[in-house]
């Protein structure tokens, strides 16, 4: 059965059960027993963890750094929802689950992740008005217009946590979509990074100055913890992803 979790610092968001499938190079597996990484909280004890592969690599998994990471843009998400990157389903389903939320359009490029998907059908899990709301095109997320205002662009399209081009990736989604808020995959290990290189602290100050001199609509500074949230996510997973300087923050800028 369909499962509400909380994680932490979050309300709680609906997440699908899941089967063993497999289509072409994509596979979802169900571990049914581990310890699973947090974003920003330790390490947990988790359950029927569904977990998608491709060819063996790991790209996403129903885990409290999953839950947490996209959680974020999940609780904030309103209106017409663009989700770039469809993955196993389970953020599009979470976000249609919640009454903020009008209509979900996913999209993604691969046909074999659709087709896993289409044949799993995480979807079947939710109430009907919230199945309703979700439509999944087939595209890619760099040149894909949307055919209606979006209120809220929600994008994972990346493997790794942290990349040098994912700001620049995400201003070039949003001059397509012209969303009105933002919250992308790993935003928080972003903020940490260029708030450091500019000498701005990790504070509510800081990550304001540091989302208007990126110049994109992101959301987060709504929830009272996301200061907290930032830099527990930053000291667990950058690693030595910072910036070496103002001048390297900047070029990744674009």
């Amino acid at each position: 059965m369909p499962r509400s979790i909380a994680p932490q610092g979050l309300d709680a968001l609906f997440v699908p059960d899941y089967r063993p499938l497999a289509v072409g190079k994509w596979r979802l597996d169900v571990a049914p027993l581990g310890v699973m990484p947090g974003y920003w909280s330790a390490p947990a004890i988790a359950e029927n963890t569904a977990i998608l592969t491709e060819n063996d690599a790991t790209w996403m998994s129903i885990t409290p750094l999953e839950l947490e990471s996209q959680g974020i843009g999940v609780q904030l998400a309103r209106g017409h929802v663009l989700i770039h990157g469809l993955g196993m389903g389970w953020a599009v389903a979470a976000t249609a689950f919640r009454e903020a939320v009008s209509a979900v359009t996913v999209v993604e490029r691969d046909p074999q992740v659709r087709d896993l998907i289409a044949a799993i059908d995480p979807f079947a899990q939710l109430p009907e008005m919230a199945r309703r709301k979700i439509a999944v095109i087939a595209g890619d997320a760099m040149d894909y217009n949307p055919a209606r205002p979006v209120d809220f662009l929600m994008p994972d399209i990346w493997r790794p946590l942290i990349n040098d081009t994912r700001i620049a990736e995400v201003r070039a989604m949003q001059a397509r979509a012209q969303a009105t808020a933002i919250h992308f995959w790993g935003q928080e290990l972003e903020l940490a990074r260029h708030a450091r290189a500019a000498g701005r602290a990790l504070d509510h100050a800081g990550l304001a100055a540091t989302i208007a001199a990126i110049g994109l609509p992101l959301v987060g500074l709504e929830l009272p913890d996301y200061p907290a949230m930032v830099a527990a996510a930053a000291k667990r997973h950058m690693g030595t992803a910072w910036f070496r300087d103002r001048a390297e923050a900047e070029t990744a800028l674009g």
